[in-house]
Order: C-alpha cells, then sequence, then structure tokens
C-alpha cells in the first residue's frame, strides 16, 4: 500500500502559471521537492521566478527567516518536459480551465507516471469522474483544489470522483494538512462547494452594475461593510480571473441548466475584450502591470 504523500516526496506540477507557481511554492516551502511544467522552458522558468518572488514576499510577511523562502526556491526546477512523470509520488495539473485540455493532460500523466502515483487536478470546476475515465486508474484520480493566493489561502477543496478510492482522498488529504492547509471535502458535482457558492454571488454582483442598481465600489462596500466579507465581488472576480469565472458559470449551467448560473453579458464582454483581471492589468478595475521579470498569467 503506498504511504502518505510526506516531505521529501516528489512533486510534478503541469501548468506554471498563477496557480501552478502558487502550489510549486507551497510545496517547496513544506519541504518537497517540486518540478514546475509547462509548455515552454520560458514559460516554466518564469514560473519558477514567479514562485521564488512570492515565497520571498511570503517569509518577509509572516516573519520567518528569508533562507526558508531561498531553500523552497531551490527546491523548484522548472521544465518542459515531461520525463520527471516518472519518478513523481503525485502529479497535480494546474492547466486552464479546459475539459479537452485536461483530458488529453491525464491520459499523458496516466501513461507516464508509475502505477502507485496520484493523479490530481487543481480545477475549480470541471468533473474529476471525467478526468478519471480517461486513465486506467480512476481509483487514483482526485481533485486537490487550491486557492489564489496559494500561501497566503488556508482551505483546500478535496474532490472525489465515482471511483476514487476512501485511500487516495485520505492521501490526498494527508498532503495537504501537511502543507498547513485545511480540508474541505467535496462530491464530484458541478461547481462542487466553494465555485458553485462564489459564481453565483460573483455574478449576480455583475448583474447589479450591468443593470446600474449600484457602481462597482458601492457594490464592494456594500459586500465587505455589510457582510464582513474580505473583498467585494467584483474585486474578487478579478483576482480569480474573469475567463476562469466564465468557464465555471458555463460549466454550472451546463450541468443544471439552471437560468440562475446564466453568465451576465457584461462579464462576456469583458473576457472577449481580453479584459480578465489582475492577470492582464484591467478587469472590473485596473492595476499595475505585473513585474517585467514575472509577466502575466498564464
Amino acid at each position: 500500500m503506498p504511504g502518505p504523500l510526506e516531505p521529501p516526496a516528489q512533486l510534478f506540477v503541469l501548468g506554471a502559471g498563477i496557480m501552478g507557481s502558487g502550489i510549486a511554492g507551497q510545496a517547496a516551502l513544506a519541504g518537497h521537492p517540486v518540478t514546475l511544467y509547462d509548455i515552454e522552458t520560458r514559460l516554466a522558468e518564469r514560473g519558477r521566478e514567479r514562485a521564488a518572488h512570492d515565497l520571498e514576499r511570503h517569509c518577509v510577511r509572516e516573519g520567518r527567516p528569508a533562507t526558508e523562502a531561498r531553500e523552497a526556491a531551490d527546491r523548484i526546477s522548472a521544465t518542459s518536459e515531461l520525463d520527471g512523470l516518472a519518478g513523481s509520488s503525485l502529479v497535480l495539473e494546474a492547466a486552464p480551465e479546459s475539459l479537452e485540455l485536461k483530458r488529453r493532460l491525464f491520459q499523458e500523466m496516466d501513461r507516464r507516471a508509475p502505477a502507485e502515483t496520484l493523479l490530481a487536478s487543481n480545477t475549480s470546476s470541471l468533473s474529476i469522474t471525467a478526468l478519471a475515465a480517461v486513465t486506467k486508474r480512476p481509483e487514483r484520480v482526485v481533485g486537490i483544489h487550491f486557492f489564489n493566493p496559494v500561501l497566503r489561502m488556508p482551505l483546500v477543496e478535496i474532490i472525489a470522483g465515482v471511483r476514487t478510492s476512501g485511500e487516495t482522498v485520505q492521501r490526498a488529504r494527508a498532503f495537504a494538512e501537511g502543507l498547513g492547509k485545511t480540508v474541505t471535502l467535496s462530491q464530484d458535482a458541478p461547481g462542487f462547494v466553494t465555485s458553485r457558492s462564489m459564481a453565483v454571488l460573483v455574478n449576480e454582483a455583475i448583474w447589479m452594475l450591468y443593470d446600474r442598481v449600484a457602481t462597482r465600489e458601492d457594490i464592494d462596500r456594500a459586500h465587505k461593510l455589510g457582510f464582513h466579507h474580505p473583498m467585494g465581488p467584483l474585486e474578487l472576480a478579478d483576482l480569480v480571473g474573469l475567463d476562469t469565472l466564465l468557464h465555471v458559470l458555463d460549466r454550472l449551467y451546463t450541468g443544471f441548466r439552471d437560468p440562475k448560473y446564466r453568465a451576465c453579458p457584461l462579464l462576456v464582454n469583458l473576457v472577449e475584450a481580453g479584459k480578465l483581471g489582475r492577470k492582464t492589468g484591467e478587469g472590473f478595475y485596473t492595476y499595475p502591470a505585473p513585474p517585467a521579470s514575472l509577466g502575466g498569467a498564464a
């Protein structure tokens, strides 16, 4: 029986964007060696640089020695090759929210990774069961959903597909808790727990802006001061990424055929215009451009 995913279990993270680099940094900080993959070496290196930058800021904010950030960053290697899958204990996919893309990646992960390796997805809404169905080990496929920014957000959502084993859920949970996270469990329903709730709240706020019920500032202020939310729904949408939010809403609408999940036309228009939130510098609000060395969100 495979053991728990304790450090120094080898992780392989597919996707070196904001979420993938954040997951890599969090795992490296906990003592795991991590290989961070993207389709081009420059993208993987950019993700590793972002992880190192975020680790440095995190340790300063938490009052931890700077050496911890450097040591963690040294545990992360960047690659555009999939050979490292052969030596992994956990493979965690953090690619864009496209079922077709993720299914292709899971087929490759299944083909190259050892039989006992867990295959996980950071998807915020797509079916874990559908991803597992393209592999020969559906019992070892699980959702491990982190939140942005990974180093600061305390929650990880674990999602079991129809054929995910109890042992796999426990190994995934032990891994997340070993990173210092608090775990919530969800069945494999569209949007799980967090994305399903978040999407309805944020979409309704966008509809209020679209219908000129209030300004963006007043909508966000009402939620922060009236409901004690740390940020307003429009600020949250920009942080999550408007394209990601639209993917979640489309997934919910397809899964439930309930009009409450119909995306507001304003959200659709912003995504079509390439205004995706913080990662592009403009969404419902505008933001400073990211440092040139780190690039935008992949």
